[in-house]
């Protein structure tokens, strides 16, 4: 859940903890999508970049909130190329969007 408290682009800072749940969620489901066409691995390498992102000593907001949108976009492919099967896509994308405030 988005916290009332602004970052440094006047955005709401983003609920870590809640992205964490999100990422190991969509690992889990990532891992049962069969094949490896490229948009399902660009998703799997966005969901790898925002899990080291949060995993890091150092954790800038604005990293986070990119990372997110980063797997939106990744979502939103590959559901355009209608390779989602197994996955529950419009639930993240709903969720990322929450997170950010959107």
């Amino acid at each position: 859940m988005a916290m009332e408290k602004p970052g440094a682009e006047g955005a709401p800072e983003i609920d870590l903890g809640e992205v964490a749940k999100l990422v190991e969620a969509l690992e889990q489901d990532l891992k049962k999508v069969q094949g490896g066409a490229r948009d399902v691995q660009v998703l799997r390498d966005e969901v790898e970049t925002l899990k080291n992102v949060l995993n890091s000593p150092v954790r800038r907001h604005h990293w986070v909130r990119d990372g997110l949108h980063g797997i939106r976009e990744g979502f939103e492919n590959v559901v355009d190329s209608a390779i989602a099967e197994g996955l529950r896509a419009s639930r993240y994308i709903a969720e990322i969007g929450r997170m950010l405030g959107m």
